[in-house]
């Protein structure tokens, strides 16, 4: 995978996540001059860093921006958008886009760029597939917090995840972020085959 622009621009002027990436804003807002120029940097580091991956085998990139939902529309289209079409176009391979909080962003998204949406927990996930349309596939949604709680909590949110998707060709059956470090792996081997169980003869 690769960073998306406005995650490692955050890391690279906050030095940690922040809740509301006010410094980012305030650069953003208060120097256009100097932010484009680095979104610009950054672009051109990051498609030859997955260009640079597909050549040494990879089969599919994802984009993972992971707190660009900090961001407005208006903000993202101005901001961001631009430069992570131009990331996601710099490769001949499948492409997943993937970013946290994006309800309100999940079209312009899908405009920017990536054969797959990666969907958080919070957004339910036929929602969500309706929003970025049927020719994306989507990937997604539970809630990775649910694995510390009992197995028939897990089941249930699990189950729903896959009702949403319907059977339909194009769901990638995944977390709506990453794996915490203290998940239990026997709950995570379950969950696959729960998952495998379910959706045996379902089209990929």
């Amino acid at each position: 995978f690769c960073g998306g622009p406005f995650t490692v621009a955050g890391y690279l002027i906050e030095g940690k996540p922040s809740r509301e990436f006010l410094a980012v804003k305030r650069l953003m807002y208060a120097h256009p001059e100097v932010w484009h120029p680095l979104m610009e940097k950054l672009t051109v580091a990051f498609s030859s860093y997955v260009r640079a991956k597909v050549r040494a085998g990879a089969d599919v990139i994802q984009l993972f921006d992971s707190w660009v939902g900090a961001l407005s529309p208006a903000d993202y289209a101005e901001f961001v958008q631009p430069y992570s079409a131009r990331i996601l176009a710099a490769v001949e391979c499948p492409t997943i886009h993937f970013g946290t909080g994006t309800a309100t962003l999940l079209r312009q998204m899908a405009d920017a760029g990536g054969d797959v949406i990666g969907l958080d927990w919070r957004i339910p996930l036929d929602w969500g597939w309706e929003v970025v349309g049927a020719d994306r596939g989507v990937q997604g949604n539970l809630d990775g917090a649910l694995l510390f709680g009992p197995w028939e909590r897990v089941e249930r949110a699990t189950l729903d995840v896959l009702a949403r998707a319907a059977g339909r060709a194009g769901h990638i059956f995944n977390l709506g972020h990453g794996v915490m470090p203290d998940t239990d792996p026997d709950v995570l081997g379950r969950l696959r085959a729960l998952v495998h169980e379910q959706t045996a003869g379902v089209p990929a």
